[in-house]
């Protein structure tokens, strides 16, 4: 197949389907990635070029049979962002420890199993991009996310050992750090009194991403930040 194929994982409403819709707006043939089998397939229909895949991200089983059976229909990835995320809330003394491990399971281990999923044929080839979406946790731990910023900073981590082992051999890996808010409806709901400035619009931090996965190689990024200016940090 001579179209490029881009793989996103955890596609809901917000990141997930703007990436989907700017990559496929590119003629990539985008295979999105969740549980929610039936929001995939309403997406499926809205995307042109796009196919619907359900797995567990936090299984390695069923995350290799995904990536083979995306494989096999719509071709190798060319570009694979991790967007699956778990996120719970609560001081270290409210939290319950079992949703650290839970959110470590598909935060952290998602990332690593699907990163070993693609990467061999990355690496046949001489290319590739594996991107993952962060957040602010992934560079602080307050204290009501105890039980879900180790696991994001552990990801970060992670995905700069990614990019130190497969940046010699052609693959690109980046860390896209989304330090604000998404508009979505519920998060409007949830903050009817803030000003527009304070949130990110999806399709722009997928713009940013886009630019990211086509970086010359001479000058690729790592860490990438977007934050609205309406944002303290």
């Amino acid at each position: 197949m001579n179209k490029k194929t881009c793989l996103i994982t955890g596609v809901g409403p917000g990141t997930g389907k703007a990436l989907s819709e700017r990559f496929a707006a590119d003629g990539y043939h985008v295979a999105m990635v969740a549980r929610d089998d039936d929001r995939l397939k309403t997406f499926e229909q809205e995307i042109p070029n796009s196919s619907a895949f359900v797995y567990d991200c936090s299984d390695e089983a069923s995350t290799n049979e995904m990536v083979a059976h995306v494989t096999k229909d719509v071709g190798a990835p060319d570009v694979v962002f991790c967007n699956a995320v778990r996120g719970t809330f609560g001081d270290f003394l409210e939290m319950n420890p079992e949703d650290l491990l839970q959110n470590f399971h598909i935060n952290t281990m998602g990332l690593l199993y699907l990163a070993r999923a693609v990467a061999p044929a990355m690496i046949d080839r001489g290319r590739g991009v594996i991107m993952a979406s962060g957040n602010t946790s992934a560079l602080r731990g307050k204290p009501n996310f105890a039980g879900f910023a180790p696991t994001k900073a552990a990801q970060r981590i992670l995905c700069e050992s990614l990019a130190r082992t497969l940046g010699p051999q052609g693959i690109h890996v980046a860390y896209l750090i989304i330090d604000a808010v998404i508009d979505l409806a519920w998060t409007r709901k949830m903050m009817p009194d803030a000003d527009d400035d304070y949130f990110i619009q999806p399709s722009a931090s997928a713009e940013t991403a886009f630019h990211v996965a086509h970086q010359d190689k001479s000058a690729w990024s790592f860490n990438v930040e977007v934050r609205p200016f309406g944002e303290q940090w």
